[in-house]
């Protein structure tokens, strides 16, 4: 199959590269022209992986990247920091929910022209959901969003489910919740907590500063939910929503607690207010039930097995 990946660049988009190639796809790794290049050779040896330059904000370049000619789209280009969507929220807009308007709309002139008949994997979040009971949220919860980021990602929804009901463009939606895995970068939590606790091991600081750790979340690997993606663009049926989770809940205090563990330090948590968000959705946990019965997924990684490897990786 010819997929092209947008957002190919980044941190679920390198996993996603890997895990496409080793299932025999030919791959169009859309990336930006600008900031860091990326040797695809090193992230998938010998694959066949296509470069494409690819802007999200420049319409002749998402109708460039579809003139690829792709089977199937899967669309992670964004702003995926709520920190950075909190910052400047229009610019969070404008490539989240624009950026996914105009990507549905190029791939639906593509089916329209008769040139191609892609399928349109559109990447939201469990974010989504926002507050509600500490009950596991299902696909028909209502979408009650409480950042810009979040927001930003019922937008694009929007726009993909809107362009499926009116032409017919093939769009299925993917609810992702927390994920992290070797190689993510330490502006979001668990990693920052890894650096700082193994910085705190060298120097034997007592204390370590962390945001609020009241909150619940469902956590997965990066690697279970690519497979979760790959799956959707073969079985996930067109105008559906599935949520990608393990359906587990932990409290951000028992996740610090098991880094330490694994990493052999006392230093205890320090609040800090610079590192606290305001509106901490309290509980977000996700049921996968649907996304179970339609491809046959389910984790393969254990939450201890992401923990040990996020250390590793660091300690690398």
């Amino acid at each position: 199959m010819r997929v092209l990946v947008t957002g190919a660049d980044g941190f679920v988009g390198r996993y996603l590269v890997r895990r496409l190639v080793g299932a025999g796809d030919v791959v169009g790794a859309a990336c930006r022209p600008v900031g860091h290049r990326v040797d695809w050779s090193a992230v998938a040896p010998g694959a066949a992986v296509e470069p494409i330059p690819f802007e999200i904000t420049d319409a002749e370049s998402v109708e460039g990247a579809l003139g690829w000619r792709p089977e199937a789209v899967i669309h992670l280009a964004a702003v995926a920091s709520t920190r950075e969507a909190r910052r400047d929220p229009a610019a969070a807009w404008l490539v989240n929910a624009v950026g996914t308007s105009r990507l549905v709309a190029a791939a639906a002139g593509l089916r329209e022209s008769g040139a191609g008949d892609p399928l349109v994997l559109v990447v939201s979040s469990g974010e989504v959901y926002g507050a509600g009971p500490r009950t596991a949220r299902v696909e028909s919860d209502p979408l009650l969003p409480q950042s810009p980021y979040a927001a930003s990602k019922v937008a694009a929804e929007v726009a993909a489910m809107e362009a499926w009901r009116r032409t017919g463009l093939r769009v299925v939606v993917a609810r992702p919740f927390t994920h992290t895995g070797p190689g993510q970068t330490t502006v979001y939590v668990l990693p920052g907590w890894v650096e700082r606790l193994r910085e705190a091991k060298v120097s034997g600081a007592a204390v370590v500063s962390t945001g609020n750790l009241e909150p619940v979340r469902d956590l997965l690997d990066v690697r279970d939910v690519v497979d979760a993606y790959r799956l959707l663009v073969a079985h996930g049926t067109p105008g559906e929503v599935y949520n990608v989770s393990r359906g587990e809940g932990s409290s951000l205090a028992e996740l610090f607690d098991r880094l330490r563990g694994v990493i052999g330090t006392v230093a205890a948590p320090c609040p800090d207010p610079s590192l606290m968000r305001g509106n901490d959705i309290p509980y977000l946990v996700g049921d996968s039930t649907k996304l179970r019965r339609a491809t046959g997924w389910t984790p393969a990684i254990t939450l201890q097995q992401t923990l040990q490897e996020l250390v590793d990786a660091q300690a690398d």
